[in-house]
């Protein structure tokens, strides 16, 4: 499921649609991004608008750092 690895908010359910229910990510558009971290590493997240703004609001290595204290963050996959 697409859940934002930053603020941990995942997509919006919609009313009932037969035979299944509709999925909506219009306002939690999840984008995967590849990132630059001080470790000298690049990491690969999966994040929502809001994650990226907190992301320009206290910095990456802090964000990630809230997200593993919350739970958010459960694993990253780093790129070569």
């Amino acid at each position: 499921s697409k859940v934002c690895q930053i603020t941990g908010r995942k997509a919006a359910v919609g009313n009932n649609v037969s035979p299944q229910r509709e999925e909506q990510s219009a306002n939690q558009p999840f984008q995967q991004k590849i990132l630059w971290v001080e470790q000298q590493i690049w990491i690969r997240l999966t994040v929502s608008a809001a994650g990226l703004r907190t992301i320009n609001k206290i910095g990456l290595n802090a964000a990630i750092k809230q997200a593993a204290e919350k739970g958010y963050l459960t694993s990253i996959k780093t790129v070569e």
